[in-house]
């Protein structure tokens, strides 16, 4: 039998968004600054991971004299002017649009509150969630279910009744180490394009 859903959990940046090929950007921009080595297949697989974490990370690497926290925000600061470029993922959007009003629904994303908010309030989506749990609420990151525990618990029901959406291999194991049903957004954009992103 299906399991009934009761509430759905949507990721921002490659979900609802379609922010990547803007946040690579501005990655590109802060990373030529400070003399930093980040691919743009690195950046793909890291998606979910916040900014300060990848820096932190390569300045252990790469022996980098850089404070990943200082330069977290000036590639924060760099996305930010690109925000008027940034557009929806309409198939998920839909999704979201359709349910609202039916369904309790919420935003895990690995970004900052600050962009988060930002971006819905832009793609005038924000009055569609109950809550937006950003990586500032929680100690673990994805892969760890933490932020989608998070959101399941700010909408009230619990993680096996929640629908999540996601668009990279490190937020899909997120759901399901939530216990959650996933959906995997880059399918949904293959079958709609005939094509894969």
């Amino acid at each position: 039998m299906a399991m009934m859903i009761r509430g759905l959990i949507f990721d921002c940046d490659g979900t609802l968004a379609d922010t990547m090929p803007l946040h690579w950007r501005a990655w590109r921009q802060v990373t030529r600054k400070h003399h930093i080595h980040f691919t743009e297949d690195r950046f793909y697989a890291l998606g979910g991971v916040p900014s300060r974490d990848i820096l932190k990370t390569l300045k252990q690497e790469q022996g980098l004299a850089i404070d990943p926290i200082v330069v977290a925000m000036e590639k924060e600061e760099a996305y930010l002017e690109l925000l008027a470029h940034v557009g929806p993922i309409e198939i998920v959007g839909q999704v979201a649009h359709e349910n609202y009003g039916k369904l309790p629904m919420a935003v895990a994303s690995g970004g900052t509150r600050r962009i988060i908010e930002k971006v819905l309030v832009h793609l005038n989506m924000r009055h569609l969630f109950k809550a937006v749990v950003t990586s500032e609420d929680v100690v673990n990151q994805k892969p760890a279910p933490d932020i989608f525990l998070e959101a399941a618990r700010c909408i009230g029901i619990p993680p096996q009744f929640c629908r999540a959406y996601e668009d990279t291999d490190l937020g899909m194991q997120a759901i399901r180490a939530a216990g959650m049903k996933a959906v995997d957004v880059r399918d949904l954009l293959a079958s709609v394009n005939g094509s894969q992103r």
